[in-house]
């Protein structure tokens, strides 16, 4: 698949120092068409709120599309980064923001990864006929951040020290309020083994859907992970619906396309308390929980106790193909949590599944 057509470019990028404080810090920006944006590898301080707005004389000024994808690893990983061609074609391909919108990708990578993206995006942004802005952040420089703020949590959501969902990035849709631009007020993060059918802008909608209370939307798990995960909360509570497969029950959750309320985060009381070492123990406690899958689990247990935060999206949105619980034990009840009817928007090739070609 092909980016859409259109008259604007890629153009070279070009060094700039900027003086901070009483350093030096080296920035590379890029120029991209569609109207003059600059491109950074550090996160800026935001064209504008993600939500619409009014100009001054009246007409609609659109909306800012943030999109937030990992890209680190990726310089031994040919794999990884044919998913994240696959995604990006896939998504600028069917990509149609309105007029006055503007999408905004954010990229974490690391160094190596850097360049690597950067040849992806030229590829696949190349006549893009709307406006659009990258934004680079180095994976050490967030981890950083919020390592103080996650440390405690990834001992109950880690398989262990060294392994993949270890690493504090791999929280950062936990904490992203607090570590994003107070201008960016609504942002998407997805997995990169995804395929888009559908107009990213019309997920960007879901938002206007979420309940007062709600902060994140998130679709349900599509396999009896935590049907397993809570074996023995589930064996100590026989009529809970932890655990059990919709539509009545509680699968929790799959984090591979996560809506993120940043401004609804910040203002949370609720939520920001659940960050706290002390709830996150009382949870783990509560519930026997020990996961292996970072951010996803922490939603999940969370959204057992306080379903309320999370506006639940159509299984289109995040239509899960790994199969892997079906030959390990549960091939009685796998189909209740695997089905998903209507149109796929987006195809989540989990745990390594090919995902359908066009």
């Amino acid at each position: 698949m092909a980016a859409r057509s259109g008259g604007m470019g890629w153009a070279r990028s070009q060094p700039c120092a900027l003086a901070l404080a009483a350093a030096v810090a080296v920035c590379a920006f890029y120029y991209l068409g569609g109207g003059g944006e600059s491109f950074s590898r550090a996160t800026p301080p935001g064209p504008g709120p993600a939500r619409r707005q009014r100009t001054a004389a009246g007409g609609e000024a659109g909306r800012a599309l943030h999109v937030l994808m990992m890209f680190t690893k990726a310089e031994r990983n040919p794999a990884l980064r044919a998913k994240a061609e696959t995604a990006l074609r896939s998504m600028l391909r069917h990509g149609e923001p309105r007029r006055g919108d503007a999408l905004h990708l954010h990229l974490v990578t690391d160094g190596p990864g850097r360049d690597i993206a950067q040849r992806l995006l030229r590829d696949a942004l190349r006549g893009a006929a709307f406006r659009h802005q990258v934004i680079i952040h180095d994976v050490n420089e967030l981890t950083e951040k919020l390592f103080p703020i996650v440390e405690d949590m990834q001992k109950h959501f880690s398989a262990g020290s060294g392994t993949y969902y270890s690493d504090s990035i791999f929280f950062l849709s936990v904490a992203m309020h607090r570590i994003m631009p107070k201008e960016i007020t609504q942002i998407i993060q997805v997995d990169l083994d995804l395929k888009y059918k559908a107009n990213i802008r019309d997920l960007f909608e879901e938002f206007d859907n979420f309940q007062e209370r709600a902060v994140i939307g998130i679709a349900r798990e599509m396999q009896p992970v935590y049907r397993h995960t809570f074996w023995q909360y589930r064996r100590e509570n026989p009529q809970t619906r932890v655990g059990e497969p919709p539509p009545d029950g509680q699968p929790g959750f799959n984090s591979g396309v996560l809506l993120l309320n940043l401004e609804a985060m910040r203002h949370s009381k609720l939520y920001n308390q659940l960050l706290e070492p002390a709830m996150v123990q009382k949870l783990t406690e509560k519930y026997h929980f020990k996961g292996h899958l970072g951010d996803q689990d922490f939603f999940t247990m969370v959204g057992m106790e306080h379903p309320e935060l999370f506006h639940v999206l159509d299984c289109t949105w995040n239509r899960q193909l790994c199969t892997w619980w079906k030959d390990h034990g549960y091939s009685d009840v796998f189909e209740q949590y695997f089905r998903c009817e209507g149109e796929v928007k987006i195809y989540h090739g989990n745990c390594n599944t090919p995902i359908p070609e066009d």
